[in-house]
């Protein structure tokens, strides 16, 4: 008899639609300036053998959230989604069980804030955006770190100070690929090793590299970092739809990211299992039941 293999997991992408919603962050990116959509993604998922996945904030409303969370209830695909609640309001815990009441809330796996974009490098260590952290823990919620080498200082800081609270680490931290400049951010990177409350996602890279000449021979080094800091069971595959095609199609990153991994001599069937899968599902708490049994 032989075994089901397990789902395949795109641990991190977008819909957006600039005619419903402002994007200031989509200012002058053209060509993906325009909807989005999950139909959209749904090919190129049955094209990459990809199963289900884990849909992300874009912008800091909660009724994106919202949005996201009914698109979830009638999107199979959609597994999980990583949303967007002010952690620095009073009563955070009230805005996670509306949510959670409201079309589609089972799916809420996450939160996410755009860090990077904050003035402040340690945003993070405030003493209200800790007290929201907090209750992200309580509500048994996955934060997810968006953030730059300028900001790893802090997000160091606050995984060691939360250990009962999981972490995942967006886009390896968006290193400088471009320029292959690995210090400081593999220092700081390495922090993370001991500290098994934080998962890394292996996205977002080729737009951190030089969008019109990029090779997977460019995100080598800075994936052997992460994966001698993280291993396998800590890693993630995201393709970062569709802010990815900036720089590949959905199918390239897919490739890539393979390829990657297998010049490392890493992407053994455990490993293989874990970071296009297992971790995603075990980090997030995915419901994969009603996935398609021929998937």
């Amino acid at each position: 008899m032989s075994i089901k293999p397990s789902p395949r997991i795109d641990s991190h992408h977008h819909v957006w639609d600039p005619a419903h919603r402002d994007y200031p962050w989509l200012a002058g990116l053209d060509a993906i300036n325009r909807p989005f959509t999950a139909n959209d993604l749904g090919p190129l998922l049955d094209a990459g053998g990809i199963d289900g996945t884990v849909l992300v904030q874009t912008v800091s409303d909660i009724e994106e959230t919202r949005e996201f969370l009914a698109l979830a209830a009638r999107t199979p695909f959609i597994l999980g989604v990583v949303g967007w609640v002010d952690l620095i309001e009073l009563d955070v815990a009230a805005d996670i069980e509306s949510l959670r009441q409201g079309d589609g809330g089972d799916a809420l796996a996450g939160i996410r804030h755009q860090v990077h974009d904050e003035d402040d490098p340690d945003w993070l260590l405030r003493e209200e955006v800790q007290r929201g952290l907090e209750t992200l823990a309580e509500h048994d919620l996955v934060y997810d770190l968006l953030v730059r080498p300028r900001e790893l200082p802090a997000a160091i800081t606050v995984a060691r100070d939360f250990p009962h609270l999981r972490f995942v680490i967006d886009h390896i931290a968006k290193p400088p690929i471009a320029s292959g400049e690995l210090e400081p951010w593999a220092s700081l990177i390495g922090e993370f090793a001991g500290l098994e409350n934080v998962a890394c996602k292996l996205s977002g890279m080729v737009t951190e590299a030089d969008p019109s000449t990029w090779t997977p021979a460019d995100l080598l080094p800075f994936v052997r970092t992460v994966v001698e800091v993280f291993g396998p069971e800590r890693l993630m595959f995201g393709s970062d739809w569709p802010v990815c095609l900036l720089a590949a199609s959905y199918q390239r990153v897919l490739d890539a990211t393979r390829q990657v991994l297998t010049e490392l001599d890493v992407l053994d069937p455990d490993a293989e299992r874990a970071i296009f899968g297992e971790t995603a599902i075990h980090w997030y708490g995915l419901d994969v039941s009603g996935l398609d049994e021929t998937a």
